[in-house]
């Protein structure tokens, strides 16, 4: 377990680069796994989840080169092979329900763990996955503690309609469809700029996909892929959550970022704290003239909102670190999660900085800012950006606080403590068995 300790009130200051998204990466790199020509990823950040893909593929005999230090990537899956009785995907990382359909078009067989999860977001079901596997021709049953899943035949071209826009399910659909011959459509397909990029890497193999960025996606599958080279955009998670950290902090902080087309949604909820959003050649900036102060809206007698759910709405991750702004802002607002039943609980952790916090239901909170904070020792459930929206938190109150459990970054964020030491930040990591 580990804990990050930050002795706040400190300004945050200066210009960082960030890490590619692991929802990008986890995704692209169980899409590796479909073609036996040798690839090269560029920007692959040193994380928990890509370390423990890796080896993934170097048990199933892939050669695997990594440069952490230049983030380079060089894999080859020519010689891989897939034994049901020894390999498992292991449980504790969801990505790994994305190697399912490679290692069916490949092999005839996948093994999954019988409960994988990710971040603690109350129930996450695979149904919905499991369904997408049939509708290709997959066939699961459940085994002792795994479910095993297997293909008689070659994977059939479908046409889908999902219950809710799910990425990783979006994801499966189109691993699937580029094994089966022929087209296969989704309907209320998810359209995260992550799941851009990684249908830019299919595109990039080989895969010729139509709806990139819509809610309808075409893939036209069945073609020989290729092998090729390919560059990561930076995290928009990680480029908003440095952005709120420069201004929680009343510092000035700058962030690389090359798609800032992504960011017009999350420059207005910015702004609802009195923070101003700016992007030019390639960076972006955040300032506030003054304290942070919740702007009122011009409907009389309704709570400034702020809605996460499905993109194009603000994304559900980013709702953590504009709690945070909420709690240290002068003034009401309401955030609602449309997505997670479980996802706020940990909002009562708040008061223990002194922050005024109302739980209205499982999906929706209040913050009532402008009290007086005080540091304090706070735990986070294993959720990414909760564990930083209390950093966050700590960071902007002048003495020494303490995150618990703030292992989840790790998951995300590679060099998160060496970053915030750059910026002014007095901050470490603590061990504790």
């Amino acid at each position: 377990m580990s804990n990050l300790i930050v002795h706040g009130g400190k300004p945050l200051s200066g210009r960082i680069i960030p890490s590619a998204n692991k929802n990008a990466v986890l995704p692209v790199l169980c899409a590796t796994l479909l073609t036996v020509e040798p690839l090269r990823l560029h920007g692959i950040p040193d994380i928990t989840d890509v370390r423990k893909i890796l080896d993934i593929f170097r048990s199933l005999g892939s050669e695997v080169r990594w440069d952490q230090a230049a983030g380079t990537l060089d894999l080859n899956h020519r010689d891989s092979a897939f034994d049901p009785a020894q390999h498992r995907l292991p449980e504790e990382m969801r990505s790994s329900i994305m190697l399912v359909p490679p290692l069916l078009a490949r092999f005839g067989v996948a093994r999954l763990e019988d409960n994988v999860k990710g971040c603690t977001l109350g129930m996450r079901e695979i149904d919905p996955h499991i369904e997408v596997f049939r509708r290709f021709g997959g066939e699961v049953e459940r085994a002792a503690g795994s479910l095993l899943l297997r293909r008689t035949g070659p994977l059939r071209p479908t046409d889908h309609w999902l219950d809710y826009a799910s990425v990783t399910t979006t994801e499966n659909f189109v691993l699937c469809a580029a094994a089966a011959s022929g087209t296969s459509t989704l309907t209320n397909a998810a359209s995260e700029p992550h799941v851009q990029e990684f249908c830019r890497f299919m595109a990039m193999i080989g895969v010729r996909i139509e709806g990139t960025g819509t809610s309808r996606v075409t893939v036209h599958g069945g073609t020989p892929l290729r092998g090729g080279e390919f560059t990561f955009d930076e995290d928009f998670h990680e480029i908003a959550t440095f952005l709120a950290l420069g201004a929680i902090t009343g510092g000035d902080v700058t962030v690389r970022n090359t798609a800032p087309g992504n960011f017009p949604l999350i420059d207005r909820t910015f702004a609802k704290f009195g923070v101003q959003i700016v992007h030019e050649n390639g960076w972006s900036r955040s300032s506030r003239p003054g304290a942070l102060q919740v702007q009122a809206p011009f409907t009389s007698n309704v709570l400034t909102k702020i809605e996460a759910a499905p993109w194009p709405y603000v994304p559900v991750d980013l709702l953590p670190i504009f709690i945070a702004l909420g709690a240290r802002a002068q003034g009401n607002a309401m955030f609602w999660n449309k997505v997670y039943d479980g996802a706020l609980g940990w909002t009562g952790e708040l008061s223990k900085f002194g922050a005024h916090v109302f739980s209205a239901d499982p999906h929706r909170i209040i913050t009532f800012g402008g009290g007086t904070l005080t540091p304090a020792v706070v735990e986070s459930p294993y959720i990414i950006r909760v564990a930083i929206a209390l950093f966050m938190m700590a960071a902007s109150i002048e003495g020494r606080s303490e995150i618990r459990n703030a292992t989840p970054i790790r998951r995300a964020h590679p060099r998160f403590v060496e970053n915030l030491r750059s910026l002014g930040a007095d901050v470490e990591w603590t061990s504790e068995e």
